[in-house]
């Protein structure tokens, strides 16, 4: 193994191409199922466990965010250097958890493509074309997943902002009152079946573990993820503002946020043009964690050359959608009810350890001075 620095550089990323990811990408999937699934269990009172979420991860990025100000090389150059021929162990779980984390948006994808996009129903293979784009992704590498952030930044903010202000006209704020109107068990309940749509921080790895920091890095980073958020919670208030006790039944929820808006009745439904939109960002948010398992699996050889490692890829994620569709609830239980543990220990546990190599470099360095 380990990586080479000729590699690395290549799977280089800018600051400003992780904070529009943390704004502009990661907010997506959160505007589809995760609004109905809070409102089940939490009602009203569906900002709080979102909140309690974005807290966490954002403890989580802050601390790794010190780790990379704090270290001289990359934080995963650092993490092979360190562990050396373990970190081939590390790379193998971790693109096993990244084709494992990419099952559940694959699904919703799936199911909202057919439900928004055909009034009849679609062939087998009509969903085949994705995934082609997927193999393409995942050939590039993390710079790609960068280029595509910066895309990101005008096809989300502009759709996402009219499709709020249309919703507007029918939103009632007193829909969100009394604050704390559900028992606690209940946001619990919320907070743990939507882990792993929260699990922000698995996705940011990558990218800040091969960023080579610079002053003023880390400003722009938690920045990002803070607009991320507070669009997030936006988008929920005024959801459930808009449909109250209805909001549990309401599914795909970026798609029906602004239907009610009057001059829609006169023009027609315009505001389903932001929403394709706001689903090419969906594509790409999809494509990321498989493009991760690739590189992941890439970086346990060292080789640059992923052509054969992002077609297999592509293509048992794409047998595993056409196959195993039909079970949607039963996966979906299985991923939030029982194993959402493991977002928990892939997301929030094993990056902090990503601390420990860049803080004994610190040390290491001070020694040396000091003896010198």
């Amino acid at each position: 193994m380990p990586y080479s620095n000729a590699i690395a550089e290549n799977d280089g990323v800018h600051a400003r191409q992780i904070a529009f990811f943390a704004a502009f990408v990661l907010p997506v999937y959160k505007l589809m199922e995760t609004p109905s699934l809070l409102a089940r269990y939490a009602q009203g009172d569906l900002l709080w466990p979102a909140l309690a979420h974005f807290l966490l991860q954002t403890g989580v990025l802050l601390l790794l965010l010190y780790a990379a100000s704090r270290s001289d090389k990359p934080l995963l150059l650092k993490m092979e250097e360190t562990l050396g021929k373990w970190s081939t162990l590390v790379y193998i779980a971790y693109a096993l958890f990244f084709l494992f984390y990419a099952v559940l948006p694959l699904l919703d994808l799936e199911k909202f493509v057919y439900a928004a996009f055909y009034d009849t129903s679609p062939t087998l293979f009509s969903f085949a074309f994705f995934f082609i784009l997927c193999g393409f992704v995942c050939t590039k590498g993390l710079k790609c997943v960068g280029r595509l952030a910066d895309l990101s930044l005008f096809l989300f903010l502009l759709p996402f902002l009219l499709l709020l202000l249309m919703s507007l006209v029918e939103a009632d704020a007193s829909n969100l009152l009394p604050i704390f109107q559900r028992p606690l068990s209940d946001s619990a309940k919320a907070f743990t079946y939507t882990t792993p749509h929260f699990s922000d921080t698995v996705l940011l790895l990558p990218l800040i573990g091969n960023l080579r920091y610079k002053k003023g890095d880390g400003k722009k980073i938690s920045l990002g993820y803070a607009l991320g958020a507070t669009l997030v919670l936006l988008f929920l208030g005024v959801f459930y503002a808009v449909y109250s006790t209805l909001a549990a039944r309401e599914h795909y929820a970026f798609a029906k946020l602004a239907q009610y808006f009057p001059a829609l009745s006169v023009v027609g439904r315009i505001d389903l043009l932001l929403v394709y939109i706001l689903c090419i960002v969906l594509f790409f948010l999809v494509c990321t964690p498989l493009s991760y398992g690739v590189h992941c699996l890439a970086r346990t050889t060292g080789t640059s050359r992923k052509t054969l490692l992002s077609v297999a890829v592509a293509l048992v994620a794409f047998l595993f959608v056409l196959f195993c569709n039909k079970y949607y609830d039963g996966v979906y239980a299985l991923i939030s009810g029982k194993l959402f543990v493991l977002f928990y220990l892939f997301a929030d546990l094993i990056p902090l350890l990503l601390l420990l190599p860049a803080l004994t470099g610190k040390k290491a360095k001070r020694k040396e001075k000091r003896n010198a």
